[in-house]
C-alpha cells in the first residue's frame, strides 16, 4: 500500500462541493445593476417587460424579460423595487449585454420622464447560495428575505431567490465589512459556483451568446413567473401572448450534465430524433462538483423525450439528463386541432 498522501482537494473544488452540501458567498461582480428611475419608471417600464411592473409592491423582486418586436428574449432579469425607493426600480442582469439592453431601452423612452442609469460602481454584488444558505445569512445579517422578497437590512438590500439563493447589495463603502461578516458562515467562491447553483435552480440567463434566440417560453419564463398574461401590451407581446394560447411550444429548457470541462453558451445540441439537425442550445454552463459541467439547455420536446441529447455533433458527447428543480407543464396541441 502507497504511503504517499492523498492530494488535498483545490480550492475552487471545495467551493463548489460547499455549494452543494453547505453555503457559499460569491463574488457578483459580473453582473449589473441598471436603475430605472423617474415620475414615468413604472408606466415606462410596463410597457416594455414581460413582468407586470405595477403589481411590484415595494420591498419585492420577480423575474422578468425584456423581449424584441419577434418576442425573442434580450435579456431576462431580477427587477425589484426597494422598501423605500418611490419612482426607482433596478435590475440585475448580466454585464456582457447590460449597456446593449440599457441602450435599447433608452429607444423607447421618447419624452417620459425617466433615467436609465449603470449604478453598478455604487453597489458591490454578492451571492449567498446552497443548502444552507438561508442559515448562513441569518446568522451572518440577523435577516432572511423571503423568496422575492426585497429585504431591507442596514445599509444593504437581500434579494430571495429560488435554489435557495441570495443576492446582497450593498454599498461600495461597506460591503468588506459585509463580505467578511457572510465568510464567517459560509465558504467563499467564484462567480461560476454562482452560475452553477443559478443552473440547478433551473433558471436560465440570457447573454450575448443566445440574446433574440428564444421565446419566453421556451427558457421557462411562463413557468418561474417572469410574464404575466394579463397584463396587457408590452414589446413582444403579441408573439409570447400566441406562443402561449394559440401554438404548440415546442422547446423547453433542460438540465444536464456534460462529461467536459468546455461547455460554452450557444453550444447546439443533437439527437437522433431530428437526424443531423441541430434541435437545441446550450443558454447557461458551468463546471460541477466532481468535474465536467452542468448546464441549461433550450431542446426540442421530443429530443428530450428520445433521450439521446448530444453535444456539438450526433455523435458528439452524450449528455446526461438530471433531475429539473420545478414541474413542466405537459404540452398541449394547437387551438383547433384537439381531436
Amino acid at each position: 500500500m502507497s504511503n504517499t498522501p492523498a492530494p488535498k482537494p483545490r480550492s475552487d473544488e471545495i467551493a463548489r462541493v460547499a455549494a452543494r452540501d453547505a453555503a457559499v458567498v460569491c463574488d457578483l461582480a459580473p453582473l449589473r445593476v441598471l436603475a430605472v428611475a423617474g415620475a414615468d419608471a413604472e408606466t415606462f417600464l410596463q410597457g416594455q417587460l414581460s413582468c407586470d411592473v405595477k403589481g411590484l409592491a415595494p420591498g419585492t423582486c420577480r423575474y422578468g424579460s425584456f423581449n424584441s418586436p419577434k418576442g425573442r428574449m434580450l435579456a431576462n432579469f431580477v427587477l425589484w423595487r426597494g422598501p423605500a425607493t418611490g419612482d426607482r426600480f433596478e435590475m440585475l442582469l448580466p454585464g456582457d449585454i447590460a449597456g446593449p439592453v440599457s441602450q435599447r431601452l433608452r429607444v423607447y423612452v421618447l419624452r417620459s420622464k425617466v433615467e436609465l442609469t449603470d449604478v453598478s460602481a455604487d453597489i458591490r454584488r454578492l451571492g449567498v447560495g446552497g443548502p444552507t444558505a438561508a442559515a448562513a445569512l441569518g446568522a451572518a445579517l440577523g435577516a432572511v428575505p423571503a423568496p422575492h422578497e426585497a429585504l431591507q437590512v442596514g445599509p444593504a438590500i437581500l434579494l430571495g431567490l429560488p435554489g435557495p439563493r441570495f443576492v446582497v447589495l450593498v454599498p461600495t463603502a461597506d460591503a468588506e465589512t459585509l463580505r467578511a461578516q457572510l465568510t464567517r458562515h459560509a465558504t467563499a467562491a467564484a462567480f461560476d459556483v454562482w452560475q452553477w447553483l443559478t443552473i440547478h435552480a433551473g433558471v436560465p440567463v440570457i447573454t450575448a451568446a443566445t440574446q433574440d434566440t428564444f421565446v419566453a417560453q421556451a427558457a421557462n419564463w411562463d413557468v418561474l413567473g417572469g410574464i404575466d398574461f394579463q397584463k396587457g401590451c408590452y414589446t413582444g407581446q403579441e408573439i409570447i401572448a400566441r406562443t402561449q394560447y394559440l401554438g404548440r411550444l415546442k422547446e423547453r429548457t433542460f438540465l444536464f450534465h456534460a462529461g467536459l470541462p468546455d461547455v460554452s453558451p450557444g453550444d447546439r445540441i443533437f439527437s437522433s430524433a431530428f437526424d443531423a439537425q441541430p434541435c437545441g442550445t446550450v443558454v447557461n454552463a458551468a463546471p460541477a462538483p466532481g468535474g465536467g459541467c452542468d448546464l441549461l439547455a433550450v431542446l426540442q420536446i421530443g429530443a428530450q423525450e428520445r433521450g439521446d441529447a448530444r453535444l456539438r455533433a450526433p455523435d458528439g458527447p452524450q449528455l446526461v439528463s438530471l433531475p429539473f428543480p420545478y414541474a413542466l407543464p405537459a404540452a398541449k396541441a394547437p387551438r383547433g386541432r384537439e381531436a
